[in-house]
């Protein structure tokens, strides 16, 4: 039997509740062998709240579901009730999130909803033009920053993009846009003076070494959250896979060059040994930097949350040093790190040291090696911030066996003042 294409027809019934129905042909074969074709006609859904153009669609569901031929679909959507707000929920978002990281996903959702949807969202597709969008762009641009106005500029072309190829669109209202000129974006960084104070707040050794390493590794709030201590080698930190909002996703990176190892210099090393004595749990598969779940994860040990651990941990010591909230972040870590680096290298070393530079696709992560030029510039740099630190990290002085750290392993070995926990429990302290 040859497959028929067919649309079908979607037409109202009923006097006191009208319904939509839709009508189909099912070919089927007689007694004698011969082709003849069926006539049915069902009921769809209520007409209220349901506009034509969602009826079909329902209709050609049943005629695949039936048939086993997907309908004929013309060109277009004729109806106008196909809108902006439709086809985003229900098409590009859909079809685009499934490569769309966790942490991608929630921002970039937000934001197509928020600024996107909430302006365009009433309006037709075929009403979408390009003096509309260039006006609201141009708009957004008196008012936000450039970050916010280049990825409502690349979503608004990637979702009329989809439209003209989905045949919602006979042409791209977006392509000819073109990106307006944006307030300058603030960069704040970190001083000398402010991450020596920072450090020397705090008393943790939990904290201390998450903070050595943010601000002297340049880590991504997701990567430092889902280290691993298979992850530590001696010299370097090499990722496994990333944490966002306490869920740890192994293998998962922003790019292929963040799978590079991270640098470690050398008067970090020590503060991350120390740390691995002490933690209640050093094996490989454990995370370096773990807090308590809850709920159905009770008892477990679950990665943090950065911008919690930041909130909680280390804000209200950097508001008693007078530094400001939005300076204590991984981002200006991390800001703060490359910028400095320019200083005590190449600017090849600094992309080398944040991983920003396109590196060849590797076979076997742990045979990678840091550029010793890269590990050079950020020991020049860690040396001289800590150049004015009181009492710099050593390893002069013998580090007790690990059961005299537990559970009072909240405290620095190798010479540096005693650390107590002044900001709350952690992880290791209720496990112990």
């Amino acid at each position: 039997m040859a497959m028929k294409y067919q649309k079908g027809t979607v037409y109202p019934r009923g006097r006191k509740v009208k319904m939509w129905y839709g009508k189909y042909t099912v070919y089927l074969r007689n007694e004698e062998g011969k082709e003849v074709g069926k006539r049915r006609n069902i009921p769809l859904c209520p007409k209220a709240g349901t506009p034509k153009w969602k009826a079909e669609q329902k209709l050609h569901a049943i005629i695949l579901n039936e048939t086993g031929v997907p309908a004929k679909i013309t060109p277009g959507i004729s109806d106008d009730s196909a809108t902006f707000r439709w086809f985003v929920e229900e098409r590009y978002i859909p079809m685009r999130q499934g490569s769309w990281s966790p942490a991608y996903r929630k921002i970039n959702t937000y934001e197509i909803k928020h600024y996107l949807v909430g302006h365009f969202g009433r309006v037709p597709l075929t009403q979408l033009g390009t003096f509309e969008i260039q006006v609201w762009l141009n708009n957004l641009a008196t008012k936000y920053s450039q970050s916010v106005v280049r990825h409502c500029y690349s979503n608004i072309r990637s979702i009329t993009h989809m439209a003209k190829k989905l045949n919602f669109l006979t042409n791209d209202p977006a392509e000819d846009v073109t990106m307006p000129q944006t307030k300058p974006v603030a960069k704040p960084q970190m001083t000398q003076k402010q991450i020596l104070a920072l450090i020397g707040g705090i008393q943790d050794l939990h904290d201390l070494c998450l903070m050595y390493v943010g601000i002297f590794c340049g880590p991504r709030a997701s990567e430092v959250m889902g280290l691993q201590w298979k992850s530590w080698t001696g010299a370097t930190l090499v990722p496994h896979g990333t944490a966002f909002e306490g869920q740890f996703y192994p293998g998962r990176f922003k790019t292929r060059s963040s799978r590079a190892p991270i640098g470690v210099p050398e008067q970090v090393r020590p503060i991350i040994q120390a740390w691995q004595r002490a933690c209640a749990d050093p094996s490989p598969e454990a995370l370096m930097f773990p807090t308590f779940g809850r709920g159905e994860r009770t008892g477990q040990a679950v990665p943090r949350w950065g911008k919690n651990f930041l909130r909680w941990r280390v804000r209200p010591i950097a508001q008693k040093l007078e530094i400001p909230d939005h300076l204590v972040t991984f981002q200006v870590m991390r800001r703060t790190l490359g910028t400095d680096l320019q200083e005590h290298g190449t600017l090849k070393d600094a992309q080398g040291a944040l991983r920003h530079a396109s590196i060849r696709t590797t076979g076997d992560v742990y045979m990678q090696t840091i550029e010793s030029s890269v590990l050079g510039a950020m020991n020049s740099r860690t040396k001289q911030i800590l150049e004015g630190k009181d009492h710099p990290v050593t390893t002069r002085t013998k580090i007790a066996p690990r059961k005299e750290l537990v559970p009072k392993a909240r405290r620095l070995a190798s010479g540096v003042t005693r650390q107590l926990d002044q900001v709350g429990p952690s992880f290791e302290r209720r496990v112990v």
